[in-house]
């Protein structure tokens, strides 16, 4: 048997991701150390996990968002690995280098690419440099209110105007004429200083009714760099995810193929290795730009895994320990259509207000080709400090409209209750049934135009 690429892996967050990650290392023979706040001490990844490790009272700024205590944690434990999932520490490249300062191999990319990858504003340049689209819009952040104007005006409305520290869709305002420029500007500053600690905010054009698409890349530490197709995430509100799939329905082969050049260029343009996501527009004319590189695993990467059985978590596991990719472009086969739908403890007739409480009722489906990532089980209660996603339900079947039915018969399955809980799949439901997403012609607009008119 093939030695394990770590002996012991530190995993720096919590929920489905965490228990996500430690699967696959189980699988690989590696054992691993789960890390948990005090809401947290009794959860499915803390279950799981050969140990488990204490860090800190609910908050994450004292817990998962605080990095002496999975370093400390790591320390002691022996690991000689962490993985940080997504969100909290992932996209930190501060948190990269302790890890290698303390001896730690960081499951991720190397800290100066996050470094450039994660200014939104700058990366946009190393794009361009790169030979790939981008919008018309400033050269880097904008200081002052009379230079955002200034690119406004020659650019033309709308624009959106971006934190450059932005992620997970934070950070964004949209300004549809000069009037509206000064608040919008103001706003995005002020919520970029709070939310990312960092106020620097770009300005780009808007581009009003576009598909969001994003490639998934993986790159080696010898510079082989692959593309593993694309998914669309057009289905968003507020610009946070409800559903993605792949592949992205009404792409020509032309459009399909530049994406995927695109993704690549761009990733060995800033020397990217282990698993990342290239973020594009796709207009009604089918123009492709380039948005941003996400540096880390996505909420969405199963809807990958389904369309090319290739376990994304393993190739950043094996990445970073120095190994070659398993696999050649040539020996990606892209097979079917996948769903994935993300379930959230939100309540969408109350402004999508969450909505925590005991999961007294957590009846997953099951099913042919039919997948539920969660960090919860039935009895557990989901707690009011973090992200309100219960479970990833993802779906794969010959063609879309059969993943379509596919998932709309598993959410139809998928039964959650208890006191205060409500959750999204309703709405799920109505949206994936809706003809304007089963013709594969919505936008980015869709549920706003369906819900808030």
């Amino acid at each position: 048997m093939t030695a394990p690429p770590f002996r012991k892996v530190l995993i720096a967050n919590r929920g489905e991701i965490a228990l996500r990650i430690a699967r696959t290392c189980r699988e690989l023979g590696i054992a691993t150390v789960a890390v948990y706040s005090t809401p947290d001490r009794d959860s499915a990844a803390v279950r799981f996990a050969d140990e488990a490790v204490h860090i800190g009272p609910a908050a994450p700024r004292r817990s998962y968002l605080s990095m002496p205590g999975p370093i400390e944690a790591a320390l002691r434990c022996g690991a000689d690995a962490v993985h940080p999932g997504y969100g909290f520490l992932s996209e930190d490249p501060d948190f990269a280098t302790v890890c290698a300062d303390n001896g730690l191999t960081f499951i991720g990319p190397r800290p100066e690419v996050m470094a450039a990858v994660g200014d939104k504003a700058k990366v946009r340049e190393l794009m361009r440099a790169a030979g790939l689209p981008v919008l018309p819009g400033s050269d880097g952040a904008v200081p002052t209110l009379a230079e955002a104007e200034r690119v406004a005006s020659e650019i033309g409305y709308p624009v959106v105007v971006k934190a450059a520290a932005g992620g997970g869709g934070r950070g964004i305002g949209i300004a549809r004429n000069a009037a509206e420029l000064p608040r919008v500007l103001q706003e995005t500053v002020a919520l970029a200083r709070a939310v990312f600690g960092n106020g620097e905010v770009y300005v780009e054009r808007y581009v009003e009714r576009a598909r969001h698409v994003e490639v998934q890349v993986l790159g080696d530490q010898a510079g082989n760099v692959v593309h593993l197709g694309e998914r669309d995430c057009s289905l968003q509100r507020r610009n946070q995810k409800l559903v993605e799939e792949a592949p992205s329905p009404g792409l020509d082969p032309r459009t399909r193929a530049a994406l995927g050049e695109h993704a690549v260029a761009g990733a060995k343009a800033v020397g990217y290795t282990g698993a990342g996501t290239m973020e594009f527009l796709v207009d009604e004319a089918g123009t492709v730009t380039f948005m941003e590189l996400n540096a880390r695993i996505q909420v969405e990467h199963p809807v990958t895994e389904a369309l090319t059985g290739i376990d994304l978590i393993r190739e950043q596991i094996r990445i970073a320990a120095g190994l070659p990719l398993a696999v050649k472009q040539e020996d990606v086969r892209l097979s079917g259509a996948a769903i994935e739908c993300r379930v959230n403890a939100e309540d969408p007739e109350a402004d999508f207000r969450p909505a925590p409480g005991r999961l007294e009722v957590f009846d997953v489906p099951g099913g042919p080709w039919t997948r539920v990532d969660s960090g919860f089980v039935r009895g557990d209660t989901v707690p009011p400090y973090y992200d309100s996603l219960l479970a990833k339900l993802v779906v794969w079947a010959p063609t879309r409209a059969e993943a379509l039915a596919r998932a709309d018969r598993a959410l139809a399955e998928f039964v959650v209750a208890g006191p205060g809980v409500v959750t999204t799949i309703p709405l799920l439901r109505r949206l994936i049934s809706h003809p304007v997403f089963a013709a594969g012609r919505h936008t980015t607009r869709f549920v706003h135009e369906l819900l808030d008119g």
